[in-house]
């Protein structure tokens, strides 16, 4: 339930609740939005429940998306309800995972990649193939690939904290080989074309889901997925090896910068 009075914080009681147009500078551009909040009359000072934060937030994330040609919070939420979709449904048919869905919903500002998939979604159309490697993204599968990784390496490569800048590249080594020569991916994770090399699309909202996926619940690894795991490895003993790699490679340099590189690329991959 939201507070409906707050006490200055400098004794000089009961403040109001004021809406106030605001304007700040954020991701290089300069947006205005509307907040609500509480002001103290006689001092001035501003203060704010957790709900008018976090109103406050959606405000300003959704008034960054609209000059940046993203769907919106409120645009996302009807596009879904239109087409009668749970949460979970859309996120399924954006092969993504639900927590990403709900943040988006709650605010937080998609990818421009990301933003592409939600129209497609929200046009009644699924991701096609292209992007997940003819297989359903699961976050148990791409933790029980990169614990693979880790045996064959003898080092941690998921770690907390981390924005998977090498855990990455060897996810998207397995996944590509995998489509290539077995015709399908391993995670079904799809993967933009970052100025520091492929990484796995959304990967921010992604690292916590992945970190507590539940790996018993995957599908078990095919021993030929683990002997693409293991080729990858010994190819790229060291995290710097694998950086290089991806970095020459001509499907990730010829795709713009947040553009998904289609794992029918595959083919053309030099490396390995």
């Amino acid at each position: 339930m939201c507070e409906k009075e707050m006490i200055c914080p400098h004794g000089h009681g009961k403040m109001k609740l004021k809406k106030v147009e605001k304007k700040i500078h954020f991701r290089g551009a300069d947006i205005k939005f509307h907040a609500e909040h509480f002001v103290c009359p006689d001092c001035g000072t501003e203060a704010g429940t957790v709900d008018q934060t976090a109103a406050t937030q959606k405000r300003i994330a959704d008034a960054y998306r609209k000059p940046a040609h993203l769907l919106t919070s409120k645009e996302i939420v009807e596009g879904r309800k239109k087409l009668n979709l749970t949460q979970a449904d859309l996120a399924q048919r954006m092969h993504v995972g639900i927590a990403s869905i709900k943040r988006w919903e709650r605010g937080v500002i998609q990818s421009k990649s990301m933003d592409h998939a939600l129209r497609v979604a929200l046009r009644g159309e699924s991701i096609g193939d292209s992007c997940t490697g003819n297989r359903g993204f699961s976050t148990q599968r791409v933790k029980l690939v990169l614990q693979e990784f880790e045996l064959a390496l003898g080092k941690k490569i998921l770690k907390k904290n981390d924005k998977m800048l090498y855990a990455a590249k060897y996810l998207w080594y397995a996944d590509m080989v995998a489509h290539r020569e077995i015709g399908q991916s391993m995670t079904g994770s799809s993967y933009a074309a970052l100025p520091f090399g492929p990484q796995l699309n959304n990967y921010k909202d992604l690292v916590m889901e992945i970190m507590n996926a539940k790996v018993e619940k995957a599908e078990p690894l095919s021993p030929e997925e683990k002997r693409i795991i293991n080729r990858i490895a010994l190819k790229f003993p060291k995290e710097q090896m694998i950086y290089n790699a991806t970095h020459k490679e001509t499907i990730w340099r010829r795709q713009p910068t947040g553009a998904i590189i289609p794992y029918t690329d595959s083919t053309e991959l030099i490396h390995i």
